[in-house]
């Protein structure tokens, strides 16, 4: 091992279970993955994905599928608050030539 993977090895911090499961927590509960990162102090948003992914993994195929439903209705909203975005613009623009 080198003298910078010791370093990197030395210094790197260990999170309980409990700290993982709670900054996933967080993730599912709509908090936006870089704002856990920074108020855990955590180096970056790809730790907090596969705590995620590794959580999914232990819960088995049920949570997979909750996930993957999760991710289904959260692109359907996406698109409906599209729909009515542009159906508000349009009410407005032929409210205007009354």
């Amino acid at each position: 091992m080198g003298r910078k993977q010791a370093a990197a090895a030395a210094s790197r911090r260990e999170y309980t279970d409990e700290f993982k499961r709670e900054a996933v927590q967080m993730l599912l509960d709509g908090h936006r993955a870089k704002a856990i990162a920074e108020r855990l102090g955590l180096s970056g948003t790809n730790v907090l994905y596969r705590w995620k992914q590794q959580q999914l993994e232990r819960s088995g195929p049920v949570a997979s599928s909750l996930e993957a439903r999760v991710r289904e209705l959260e692109g359907e909203l996406h698109r409906v608050e599209r729909e009515r975005d542009i159906l508000k613009k349009a009410l407005a623009i032929f409210g205007r030539h009354e």
